[in-house]
């Protein structure tokens, strides 16, 4: 199958918008030193930083963050669309897009949305087998009903429904963190291990039900400042998912198995909190072997919980990220249409192509294969540092004003 062309991957309003991410840079066209750099768009050309700021955590520090994004000189690597081709290009290239994080701890959060809910207490009944889903949805909206976003999360509206549930001998793990006071927040990946735009996820060879979550990422500093958003696939498997929550690790943290990218977004006069609250998320499946096509949307408006509150639940005096944190905010989206026998839902085949999107932060673009054929993940913290000090940048003051 040839796939549609692509939507563009870069801002609607480019011109507007102020971005830092990381690139891997060849020797030859780094002053002898390959390795990672940081960089930021402005006006849609991309500068190379890491003179300044050799770790986007180091740069998310500063107290003066977007007066020195807006000003910081640095060797242009032209136009970001040039590296949204290459990314998408087979054959080597010069500057090969990354993650746009590096030390951050990588959070996420699950079940923020009524939909989402559904499904999970769907692949909990389940127990990883796809075939009893159709079944079990029928009668769970029949019990259930079809729509608890009304719900406000650790409401008294919340706990009676609670009640309710639990003299039933309904209630679920999952309507606990979905309804109940405490938002799930858990750990997708480590820091360093995400993958960015063009790169292939991977999925455990051992699933065989699974699917992309499409969500927005925020950026969040030590002081637990939001300074920005991005685009995630926060790759799901509902099997392995499905059998056990304890589980939860080995469903969601494997080679690949998070995706982040194009480049984050600062949040400035133009781009806010509010743009997040109000974006839409679109994604596209595309398969590589079928002819199969899936389009579906998550609205961030219907989200159960505020981003800040996700934030505020993830760090607090009860829990300090010194290094920062990616935030997932989580999905609506849990595909439901049958990808060949009637009844059989949705799953990955290798070779999709997935691209999920949002106009004030581009598109996110990922082909699928299984987590232990795609490239292994060599590059972290300590390799890191041993190349910062080969290219004598752990010198550098990045600590702004105070």
């Amino acid at each position: 199958m040839n796939f549609a062309p692509l939507p563009t991957a870069l801002p609607a309003d480019l011109a507007d918008a102020l971005m830092v991410g990381r690139v891997w840079r060849d020797a030859d066209g780094n002053g002898g030193h390959e390795g990672p750099c940081v960089v930021v768009v402005r006006n849609g050309e991309v500068f190379d930083i890491t003179a300044q700021a050799p770790t986007v955590s180091d740069l998310f520090e500063r107290a003066d963050l977007l007066d020195f994004v807006r000003g910081a000189q640095g060797e242009s690597l032209g136009p970001a669309q040039g590296l949204i081709d290459g990314a998408l290009a087979a054959g080597p290239r010069a500057a090969k897009l990354l993650a746009p994080c590096d030390l951050q701890a990588i959070k996420a959060c699950g079940v923020t949305f009524a939909v989402s809910l559904l499904e999970r207490v769907i692949e909990e009944q389940a127990g990883g087998d796809k075939s009893r889903a159709d079944a079990l949805r029928a009668s769970l909206l029949e019990s259930i009903g079809s729509d608890l976003s009304s719900i406000k999360p650790g409401s008294p509206e919340a706990e009676k429904l609670k009640q309710e549930f639990q003299s039933r001998g309904a209630w679920s793990q999952y309507m606990e963190v979905g309804i109940g006071p405490y938002a799930e927040v858990f750990s997708k990946s480590q820091p360093m291990s995400a993958v960015g735009f063009g790169a292939d996820v991977g999925l455990h060879p051992a699933s065989k039900w699974n699917n992309p979550e499409p969500e927005i990422v925020l950026a969040v500093n030590s002081r637990r400042e939001v300074v920005g958003a991005t685009l995630g696939n926060d790759v799901n498997l509902r099997d392995i998912e499905g059998r056990s929550a304890l589980l939860l690790g080995k469903a969601k943290d494997n080679n690949g198995s998070c995706s982040i990218g194009p480049f984050i977004r600062l949040f400035d006069g133009q781009f806010t909190l509010d743009t997040v609250r109000n974006a839409e998320v679109r994604l596209a499946i595309e398969g590589a072997d079928d002819d199969f096509r899936l389009d579906g949307v998550s609205m961030m408006r219907q989200i159960s919980r505020d981003p800040l509150d996700l934030v505020s639940q993830t760090s607090g005096a009860h829990h300090q990220y010194p290094d920062g944190f990616m935030l997932f905010l989580g999905t609506m989206f849990s595909p439901i249409k049958d990808r060949g026998a009637a009844g059989a839902g949705f799953t990955h085949h290798m070779g999709d192509r997935v691209t999920i999107a949002s106009p004030a932060l581009g598109a996110l673009v990922n082909h699928v294969h299984l987590s232990d054929q795609i490239a292994p993940w060599t590059f972290g913290v300590r390799a890191l540092y041993n190349n910062l000090a080969g290219r004598g940048l752990l010198g550098t003051n990045t600590n702004g004003a105070n």
